[in-house]
């Protein structure tokens, strides 16, 4: 069985809402978000 996460991390801008690095999430905790997408293909994974 493979060790490969299922999902992967993204950053977002808790005002906009948009999409943005992890790198510059981590910089700014009081207005984003670390969020889990699943990878493409995978749909509602938990």
């Amino acid at each position: 069985m493979s060790n490969d996460r299922k999902t992967f991390d993204i950053g977002r801008d808790a005002r906009t809402g948009r999409l943005i690095p992890v790198a510059e999430a981590k910089r700014n905790p009081s207005t984003t978000t670390v969020e889990r997408m699943p990878k493409p293909g995978r749909g509602d994974t938990k």
